[in-house]
C-alpha cells in the first residue's frame, strides 16, 4: 500500500461565467464558458469498433503491472495501490484460493463487502483462480442473501466482520447453503506463502467473469451472466468515447457490487489511469471529493445530478479539474445549469447490465445539450426502435428500442425462459420506449412503467422529469393506482426539500405549474409527500417497495382532481 498524495497544483480560473445560475434562463452565449477538449486519448474514436488487444481482464493488470508497475491504481479511503501491488496482491490471494478453498474453473464465489479496496481485490482474485464473481449488495438482508446464494451456486463468499453474522444465519437456517465457506480478504503481506506469479489457469475473452445480479425491480433479480470480453469491451469503448488517457483520474461512488465501478476498474485497467472510489454517495460532499482527488471525469446517474444541483452553490464549484461527466438519465432543464455550475461537458450514455453500452453523446455534441437525446450507437453496437410486431417505426415515432452487437451478456443464469424474451434473433429487447430522430434517440419511458388511464398510455418518466423541474422538489416517483373510472389515475409521490411544507397548498401549486407542461390525462391526481425513496443499487426508485410502503403505512394525500369540464371525460 501507498499513501495518498496530492500534487500541489495553482488553482486554474473559473470556468463559470457565474456561481449561481439562473434556474431556466441561460443565455445561448452563456455555454460557451464550458469547454469541450478534445485530445488523443488512450483510445482512438477510430479505433473503437476494433477488438481490444487484450482479452481478459487479468491480461489487462498483467500488462499494466509489466509496463507501469509504480503508477497508481486503486485509491480508496484507507489508502492507495498500484498496479504492481494489485498484480501480486490478487496473485498470491488467487493460489490461496485455488489451495485452500479449492477453487476451479467455473466455481461460483460471492463477495459481499461496502466500498473497500477488499473487493476489487476478490475480484480479480476469483477471475486469476479462473473462478466467476457474484456480486452481493452489502445491505441485503436474509432473503435476498438466501436467493443469490442458493440461485448462483457459490461455494464461498467474501465478506467482513460486518455481514458475518448474517450469513452465518442464513447458513444455518439452510441446510443446502451450510457448505458455504467464508472467506476474509488478507493483507498481500499476510499471504506472503503464496506465489506472486499468476496462477496458471486457462482463462479467455470468452470465459464467464460474473453473475451480475439486475436490481430486482420486478421481483427477484436475475444474474446476467458477463464474460471477460464483455468487461473489457466496455472499458474499451467507453475509454474511446470519453477521449480518457493515463493522465486521467476516474471517481466513482456508487456500491461496487453495481457494474459501474467494475466498469471503472475495467476502464482504468485499459487506459491505465487511477480509479478514485468513495465509500458512498454523498450530495453535499461528492463536488468537495471530486475537487480533492481531481477527478477528471466520473459517471452518475438516476437522481444523482438533480441532488447535486439542488445543493447550495459555492464560489468553488467551478475550481475542479473535470472534463467529462458522463450520465444517465441527465434531467433535462437543468442539463445546461449543470455543465454551467460545474464548468463541464455532461454527456449522456447510455446502457443496461445486459448489454453494457449501446448509446453515447459525444463531448462536442453540444446541441444535445437540454435535448434529452441519448446520442448515436457506439461502433459495436446497432441499434433500433420497433413495434410489438418487430418491425422498425418511422422516425419519430415510439417504440422499443432493441440492440445488437458486443459487449453483451451470454443470457441470464438458470433462467433459459427470460433469456428467450430478451434475446431474439440476436437482438435484446431492452423494454425502453424510445424515439429515433435524424441524428439521436431520445428514451421515452419503460414498457413496465406506464399508467394506463383510460385509453391513454402515460410514461412516468415523462411525468416526474417535469415535477423535477420544481425547484422544491427533489425527486419524483409517478405511479399508476387503481381507479373505477379509467383504470388507473396518476400518483405523484413527492420528496421535499427540508423546510418546504408538505401541505394541499405546495402540492397544488406544484401540480398546477405540471399542468402546463403535460397533457390533461396526464396531470397526476394524487400526490403524497414521503421523506426519501427506496432505492436500488443502482440508484433508480424501487417502485414495487415504495407502494408497499404506502400500503403498510401510507402517508398524508391529497386527492387534487381538477374540476370537471363539460364535453370532455378525462
Amino acid at each position: 500500500m501507498t499513501a495518498i498524495t496530492f500534487k500541489s497544483r495553482v488553482p486554474r480560473q473559473s470556468r463559470c461565467a457565474a456561481t449561481r445560475p439562473e434556474p431556466r434562463n441561460l443565455a445561448e452565449d452563456d455555454m460557451t464558458e464550458v469547454k469541450v477538449v478534445r485530445r488523443e486519448g488512450a483510445i482512438a474514436l477510430d479505433r473503437m469498433a476494433m477488438a481490444p488487444p487484450l482479452g481478459t481482464l487479468i491480461d489487462l493488470l498483467a500488462n499494466q503491472a509489466d509496463n507501469f508497475s509504480d503508477r497508481e491504481f486503486l485509491r480508496f479511503a484507507e489508502g492507495s495501490w498500484t498496479f504492481g501491488e494489485v498484480d501480486e496482491w490478487t496473485s498470491r490471494l488467487a493460489h490461496r484460493l485455488i489451495a485452500e478453498d479449492g477453487v476451479r474453473t467455473g466455481d461460483r464465489a460471492a463477495i459481499m463487502l461496502p466500498n473497500v479496496v477488499q473487493w476489487p481485490i476478490a475480484w480479480l482474485s476469483i477471475l486469476k483462480a479462473g473462478g466467476v464473481a457474484v456480486p452481493v449488495n452489502s445491505s441485503y438482508q436474509h432473503a435476498d442473501l438466501e436467493f443469490v446464494l442458493r440461485d448462483s451456486g457459490a461455494h464461498l463468499i467474501f465478506t467482513d466482520a460486518a455481514h458475518t453474522t448474517l450469513v452465518d444465519e442464513v447458513r444455518a437456517a439452510n441446510a443446502d447453503l451450510a457448505h458455504i465457506r467464508i472467506v476474509e480478504v488478507r493483507s498481500s503481506d499476510e499471504l506472503a506463502q503464496y506465489p506472486a506469479a499468476r496462477p496458471q489457469v486457462a482463462i479467455s475473452g470468452d470465459t464467464l467473469a460474473n453473475l451480475q445480479y439486475t436490481s430486482g425491480t420486478t421481483g427477484f433479480p436475475k444474474a446476467c451472466m458477463l464474460t471477460h470480453d464483455y468487461w473489457i469491451r466496455l472499458g474499451w469503448v467507453c475509454a474511446g468515447a470519453a477521449d480518457l488517457g493515463p493522465d486521467d483520474v476516474v471517481l466513482t461512488s456508487q456500491p461496487f457490487s453495481y457494474m459501474d465501478p467494475q466498469w471503472n476498474t475495467s476502464l482504468c485497467l485499459t487506459i491505465g489511469a487511477p480509479l478514485v472510489v468513495l465509500p458512498r454517495f454523498s450530495a453535499s460532499g461528492f463536488m468537495a471529493d471530486v475537487r480533492r482527488h481531481r477527478a477528471t471525469f466520473c459517471y452518475v446517474l438516476g437522481s444523482m445530478p438533480t441532488l447535486l444541483f439542488k445543493q447550495p452553490p459555492s464560489p468553488q464549484d467551478c475550481n475542479n479539474d473535470l472534463r467529462l461527466v458522463l450520465c444517465s438519465a441527465i434531467p433535462v432543464a437543468l442539463h445546461a445549469q449543470l455543465e454551467q455550475r460545474w464548468g463541464a461537458p455532461w454527456r449522456e450514455i447510455f446502457g443496461m447490465t445486459e448489454s453494457g453500452v449501446d448509446l453515447v453523446s459525444l463531448p462536442e455534441n453540444t446541441a444535445d445539450i437540454g435535448s434529452g437525446r441519448l446520442g448515436l450507437p457506439v461502433p459495436t453496437k446497432e441499434v433500433r426502435v420497433v413495434d410489438p410486431q418487430g418491425r422498425d417505426v418511422a422516425e419519430g415515432e415510439s417504440g422499443e428500442l432493441i440492440t445488437s452487437g458486443r459487449p453483451m451478456m451470454l443470457g441470464y443464469w438458470n433462467r433459459p425462459g427470460d433469456t428467450a424474451q430478451v434475446l431474439r434473433d440476436g437482438w435484446l429487447h431492452t423494454g425502453d420506449i424510445a424515439l429515433r430522430e435524424a441524428d439521436s434517440y431520445r428514451l421515452v419511458g419503460r414498457i413496465k412503467d406506464m399508467v394506463r388511464r383510460g385509453g391513454e398510455n402515460i410514461a412516468s418518466a415523462e411525468v416526474e422529469r417535469v415535477l423535477e423541474r420544481d425547484d422544491s422538489v427533489v425527486a419524483a416517483a409517478v405511479v399508476g393506482v387503481p381507479d373505477e373510472l379509467f383504470g388507473e389515475e396518476v400518483k405523484a409521490y413527492l420528496q421535499l426539500f427540508p423546510g418546504v411544507a408538505e401541505d394541499r397548498a405546495t402540492a397544488l401549486r406544484i401540480i398546477t405549474q405540471a399542468r402546463n407542461q403535460l397533457a390533461r390525462f396526464k396531470v397526476p391526481r394524487y400526490v403524497e409527500f414521503v421523506a426519501d425513496f427506496p432505492r436500488t443499487p443502482s440508484e433508480r426508485v424501487s417502485k414495487p417497495v415504495l407502494k408497499a410502503r404506502s400500503a403498510d403505512q401510507p402517508g398524508i394525500t391529497y386527492d387534487l382532481k381538477p374540476p370537471r369540464i363539460a364535453g370532455n371525460g378525462n
